[in-house]
């Protein structure tokens, strides 16, 4: 993983082949993932129950985006929002390359802004 993403504390990115197969994660990831970094190698398809592993396939089949938000209560008892962003990258060649997870921590309360064209002059 580039080092510029390897640290971030609030998101989690983790990148799968065509295939399925884990190449690479960045630290949170595996910080938030229960096996680390040990999952790298392997197949996701292993790692989800469903119905997550029929929409890791379609998604795979597909080469589709999925963006949706959960919330997720901790160990702790604290809670979090979080924002997952599937989406598919490209190899050098232009060919499907796999899918990139992000997920990000987001606020509960969180603004919105609908954004409008300039009007012309």
């Amino acid at each position: 993983m580039d080092t510029c993403f390897e640290h971030l504390g609030n998101i989690a990115i983790t990148v799968c082949d065509e295939n399925g197969f884990v190449l690479d994660m960045n630290q949170h990831s595996a910080d938030v993932n229960s096996h680390g970094k040990k999952i790298i190698g392997y197949n996701l398809m292993d790692c989800h129950p469903e119905p997550a592993k029929t929409k890791l396939k379609h998604l795979l089949e597909h080469q589709e985006l999925n963006a949706y938000t959960i919330e997720k209560t901790l160990a702790d008892g604290s809670k979090v929002k979080k924002l997952i962003y599937q989406t598919p990258w490209q190899k050098e060649d232009g060919t499907f390359g796999g899918l990139i997870e992000y997920s990000i921590e987001i606020p509960f309360d969180m603004p919105h802004f609908v954004r409008q064209p300039k009007p012309q002059a």
